[in-house]
């Protein structure tokens, strides 16, 4: 077989095989690739739809979906400098509540999904001593907690020490999940008991199990962001089922 006949099976192959890597819209095992591609047209749209909430936001993270009961996602890192948005990280995949994302303001405690909407990015939680991030942090111990129990006084807040809380979140826990874990400032200022609590930005389990409502990445995607985020800069994060948020 000559030179040329080898090259053209070969680039036949190569097609055939790209063709059968390319995955639906729908599909959440995309390759970030493929995910960039096909929300990056759309991500602009998004961030456009939402630029009165986005005003003194500076540096963005971007969790969002296709289907309101998904409890998948991707999460971009977005930058603005000289009014222009950039992306700083391309689209990885994340986890988030079992039921998905709640439509805008209907997040219920207990109820498993996602709030939808612009929230600030909060404390960062570590078991670490030393973090690779220039954002202030907090080594957390057996005794700190975040209390989930809406009838208490300290509902959705931070505790070092004893409570009679009767729920609440170790925030030192045996897993990973929590190794590093930024609070989504999510019915934190003020705080409306039953709305929800304890929503986080934290690392996902090796399998992309559903959180409880947070949002969830692996740990080389958070080592990223870590890095990237700028205790200067206001920090937000944009959530929810795309479709929602472009109206």
């Amino acid at each position: 077989m000559n030179i040329y006949k080898v090259g053209t099976i070969y680039k036949a192959v190569l097609i055939s095989l790209s063709l059968l890597l390319i995955k639906p819209l729908h599909s959440q095992l995309a390759t970030r690739n493929q995910l960039t591609t096909i929300h990056q047209k759309e991500i602009f749209q998004i961030i456009k739809a939402n630029k009165e909430k986005l005003i003194t936001v500076q540096q963005l993270v971007l969790a969002i979906n296709d289907r309101d009961s998904s409890n998948k996602a991707i999460i971009l890192a977005l930058e603005r400098k000289n009014k222009k948005w950039k992306i700083k990280l391309n689209a990885v995949e994340a986890s988030i509540g079992k039921n998905g994302f709640a439509l805008a303001g209907e997040k219920q405690e207990g109820d498993g999904k996602s709030p939808t909407g612009i929230f600030a990015l909060g404390q960062l939680f570590t078991y670490e001593a030393s973090v690779k991030t220039q954002l202030p942090f907090i080594q957390t111990n057996a005794e700190d907690k975040w209390i989930d129990d809406p009838n208490h006084e300290n509902y959705n807040t931070y505790l070092r020490g004893n409570t009679n809380a009767k729920s609440f979140e170790h925030l030192r826990l045996s897993s990973i999940d929590y190794k590093y874990c930024m609070v989504i400032e999510y019915n934190t200022h003020p705080v409306v008991k039953g709305k929800g609590s304890a929503i986080f930005f934290h690392l996902a389990t090796p399998s992309y199990d559903p959180t409880a409502g947070c949002v969830a990445i692996k740990e080389y995607d958070m080592d990223k962001i870590l890095l990237w985020l700028d205790p200067n800069k206001q920090k937000a994060i944009l959530m929810g089922n795309k479709n929602h948020l472009l109206k």
